[in-house]
């Protein structure tokens, strides 16, 4: 702040006060003097106060719609911390199905999205929604149970074909019905198989809900389910179902990462950090990571990275 500004206005004051014979004005002009130095000071303060408040306002959070089974598996824990610390970008993750968070991309109201819908989010770049659709790394579907095995699944040759025992047998089975990628995988194994998707019987449950939930409901009626294998082993202990299924190429599961395009949207997007983070989770460092994710756990990993090149995969 200037201070010529209150020299000159004691000037004017004292212009105004003439200095009378015998008078003693110098205390007078100290107290001004003093009034008008705290003064400043205390403006100087405000101004840095203010400053320092702007500097420190949390920028806007990097919006994250993804699947459920990504979260619950506890993969994002373990990874978006070291994200917001060499990047600066803070990460609000809002887990819901795939076809939630392909729904959310199409309407901009998240800047990213990491799902394993891959027909869907075909759909989002080729309607210039989504900039890109990068692969980052892949587990595998399961069909779990009981471990008797009531609809005699484990007997099947293919996941199609156990669907088709479930629903003659018409045994006790729980579904997502959340349009999420599991779902769509569901609806798919089930019309491989000659079933109506959307056929009901007694034994059908629809939770509508995530992964981790629909897991805890299947356990609980003893129930059949589809799930992706990171999930299942993070409720296994939880829920006393086991694994069925034999490996199948149409049990596979692709993960990919989708920034959105912000020249399609009014409301501004954080593009700068959606393609920091796409840039960081196809790192060959994360790559390396997402691999052993889940080792020291389960036994085995969780998801597969796919951006890893041959000399760095051991």
């Amino acid at each position: 702040m200037d201070l010529q500004g209150p020299s000159t206005h004691l000037g004017s004051t004292a212009a105004r006060f003439p200095r009378r014979s015998g008078a003693r004005c110098g205390p007078l002009r100290f107290v001004l003097l003093a009034r008008l130095l705290g003064a400043a000071a205390a403006s100087l303060m405000v101004a840095n106060a203010g400053a320092e408040a702007v500097a420190d306002a949390p920028a806007r959070p990097l919006l994250l719609a993804t699947t459920t089974s990504v979260q619950e598996s506890g993969l994002l824990d373990a990874l978006l911390p070291e994200f917001t610390r060499t990047e600066g970008f803070v990460v609000r993750v809002i887990a819901v199905g795939s076809g939630a968070a392909i729904e959310m991309a199409r309407k901009g109201d998240v800047d990213v999205v990491l799902a394993h819908s891959p027909a869907a989010e075909e759909a989002l770049v080729r309607d210039d929604i989504a900039a890109r659709r990068t692969p980052l790394m892949e587990n595998y579907f399961v069909l779990a149970g009981p471990p008797e095995d009531p609809a005699e699944v484990a007997q099947a040759e293919s996941p199609e074909a156990a669907m088709g025992r479930i629903f003659a047998r018409k045994a006790a089975f729980v579904s997502r019905a959340d349009r999420s990628g599991t779902h769509v995988k569901e609806q798919s194994l089930f019309e491989a198989a000659g079933v109506d998707p959307a056929a009901r019987w007694p034994g059908r449950v629809e939770t509508g809900s995530g992964m981790g939930g629909s897991l805890l409901v299947a356990g609980e009626k003893r129930a059949y389910i589809l799930s992706d294998i990171g999930t299942f082993l993070a409720f296994r202990d939880r829920i006393g179902l086991v694994v069925l299924s034999k490996p199948a190429p149409s049990l596979r599961n692709v993960y990919s990462i989708l920034p959105l395009d912000p020249s399609r949207f009014e409301r501004p997007l954080e593009s700068e950090g959606a393609a920091a983070l796409e840039r960081y989770l196809a790192s060959p460092a994360v790559q390396r990571r997402i691999r052993d994710f889940g080792r020291d756990r389960f036994g085995e990993s969780l998801f597969s990275p796919l951006r890893l090149p041959p000399e760095g995969g051991q």
